[in-house]
Order: structure tokens, then C-alpha cells, then sequence
């Protein structure tokens, strides 16, 4: 009976694709958090991220390959894997880990923003400088992902044209930051 479903048209064209298609978003969704999470330093997640990446890899090549005249498979194939790029990209952003340096550059004193910034807990280090125009504050902060729109909703009230950077941070030991946000609380009800 099962091996009759195996041979079957339907299985061929339809549920195996469909099992092909689903088993590359997940490997790819893995690869892309792995990648990432080893970019940040997490040296112990990736290793486990690429164990099921590869399982799931082989899972799905080798179903691929004992279909091979399955054309339908192959565009299944393609679009899981195109698919996982997009869904581990939507993930990461979600979850928001790692550190950011943000530079901002005003020709305003730049006194009044890096109260703004330590109001809501935000280390601060103002530098005077020059740019071609004149006299500049140069600010630098660093903030976790998280925290990130919080800061710009800051510095958009202050000055909608002004111009900041913003990097990636491999790592940081001490500092001035805002207290985290417990996501454990935003879950439970009445708090």
C-alpha cells in the first residue's frame, strides 16, 4: 500500500514537492541563523543549528535525487531554498541579536541630544569636531538591536535631518546602557 502511494502520481507531483519545498526552508532558515549567530560570536549555537541544517539537507537531496525525472521537485527545490533565505532573514530581524555602535554627526551643540540620549539610559560619548561645513558634535552610543528604534524615535524628534551611522559591534564590556527589556513579562497577561 505505501510503496503503491510512493509510485503514485500524486505523491510524485504534488506531496513530494511539497515535502522537498518545506524541508529547504528549514535547512536554509538554519544556514541563515547560523551564519549569523557564528558572525556574533555564538560559537556553541551554530554547531547545533548546522547539525539540522545538513540532516535536513540530506533529507531533502536525497529525495530529489530518486525522483530525478520530477521536474516539479527541482522548481520546489529552488523555491525552499529561496524561501529559507527570506524566512531566516525575517527571524533574525525578529529576535535582533548583537550590539550596535551608532555615530551621529550634528552642526547643533550637540549637549542637548546627549541628555535626550542619557534621559533614557543611553551611554553617551560627545566629540567635537570639524566636517566641511563647519563645527560638528560627533555622538556615539551603544545599544543593543533591540533598542535600536527606540534610539532613532530619539534622534528623528531632535533633528528629522540629521545624519547618523549605525554598526555592527562584535563585543562590548562595560558601559552605560538602558535597562532590557524582560520578554518574559510582555508574554504574561496583566503585567
Amino acid at each position: 500500500m505505501f510503496g503503491e502511494l510512493m509510485r503514485s502520481d500524486t505523491f510524485v507531483y504534488i506531496v513530494l514537492p511539497i515535502l522537498i519545498f518545506c524541508a529547504r526552508i528549514c535547512d536554509v532558515t538554519l544556514g541563515t541563523l547560523r551564519i549569523i549567530f557564528l558572525s556574533k560570536g555564538y560559537k556553541y549555537i551554530a554547531p547545533v543549528l548546522g547539525f539540522f541544517e545538513i540532516l535536513i539537507w540530506v533529507m531533502a537531496i536525497s529525495q530529489l535525487l530518486s525522483n530525478m525525472g520530477t521536474w516539479v521537485a527541482y522548481i520546489a527545490y529552488a523555491g525552499g531554498y529561496a524561501t529559507g533565505n527570506l524566512v531566516g532573514m525575517m527571524i533574525e530581524e525578529r529576535i535582533a541579536i548583537g550590539t550596535l555602535l551608532l555615530r551621529i554627526t550634528t552642526p547643533k551643540g550637540g549637549h542637548e541630544l546627549m541628555k535626550l540620549l542619557g534621559a533614557q539610559g543611553f551611554g553617551v560619548t560627545l566629540i567635537d569636531g570639524e566636517g566641511s561645513s563647519g563645527k560638528v558634535s560627533i555622538l556615539q552610543t551603544v545599544t543593543s538591536r533591540k533598542m535600536i528604534k527606540k534610539v532613532e524615535e530619539i534622534l528623528v524628534c531632535y533633528d528629522p535631518n540629521l545624519f547618523y551611522t549605525i554598526e555592527d559591534v562584535r563585543m562590548v564590556k562595560r558601559g552605560i546602557f538602558p535597562p532590557k527589556l524582560n520578554t518574559l513579562r510582555l508574554w504574561r497577561p496583566g503585567k
